[in-house]
């Protein structure tokens, strides 16, 4: 069983509990989903909340939220881990997600796109930017994730990014079990590249085709991943 390996992040005194219970909860399934805290974790709440620096509430809360977006599990007066990695929900949330952003990319495509583009665009020149560099791979994830989030936003459905968010997180487990390694990393710019480039032709089609293109690797080498971490899975 894994050993909890957290760093600390105390709560001010005036903060109120919803605050604190968002910052617990981003943080922990940052860690979930990274793998720092790697499927059958124990997460006891008693160790949490002196490492939050928060009362038991917040802990309660948090890990309420993460059993509903199934990245832990709780055992009523027990224990709580953190699950295994669920093929079918990486299936669903996969599909989920290329069904949706096809939409968002074509409405972009056809209609003014201009402030989603300019955002989009800031995001892969920051990627451009640190492409090369090893130690930038966690940084380079996350501006993957901003770049799509820019692309929903500019359609005003950043409230259906995050739901799609919350549910991808044994997708997103499985994609950070294969870190970009350099033809991965061409591969994810050449494909933000060819969204990017869509929309701004406003090629409604070729947009739509651009992001099927670049999401299907996503899952390609999902059998291998399962053969090569038995003990991530389900």
């Amino acid at each position: 069983m894994a050993k909890l390996n957290f760093q600390r992040i105390g709560a001010t005194g005036t903060a109120r509990a919803g605050s604190a219970a968002e910052r617990v909860l981003e943080d922990l399934r940052s860690r979930i989903i990274s793998l720092d805290l790697p499927p059958g974790t124990a997460l006891l709440r008693n160790e949490l909340a002196e490492r939050y620096g928060v009362s038991q509430t917040p802990i309660r809360d948090s890990l309420k939220r993460l059993e509903q977006e199934g990245l832990v599990w709780i055992y009523p007066q027990s224990r709580t881990l953190v699950t295994k990695i669920d093929i079918p929900q990486i299936h669903e949330a996969h599909f989920l997600r290329v069904a949706v952003e096809v939409e968002v990319t074509r409405r972009l495509a056809l209609g003014d796109a201009n402030e989603a583009i300019a955002r989009a665009g800031s995001v892969l020149r920051m990627q451009e930017a640190i492409k090369s560099e090893t130690g930038q791979i966690r940084m380079f994830q996350e501006l993957d994730e901003s770049f799509h989030q820019a692309l929903y936003e500019g359609v005003g459905q950043g409230s259906i990014y995050e739901m799609i968010r919350s549910r991808s997180g044994h997708l997103n487990r499985m994609r950070r079990l294969d870190p970009p390694d350099a033809a991965k990393i061409d591969y994810i710019l050449k494909g933000h590249h060819a969204i990017l480039d869509a929309i701004v032709a406003k090629d409604p089609d070729a947009a739509a085709q651009a992001v099927r293109d670049h999401l299907s690797r996503t899952v390609l080498g999902l059998e291998g991943q399962r053969e090569r971490y038995r003990d991530y899975f389900s």
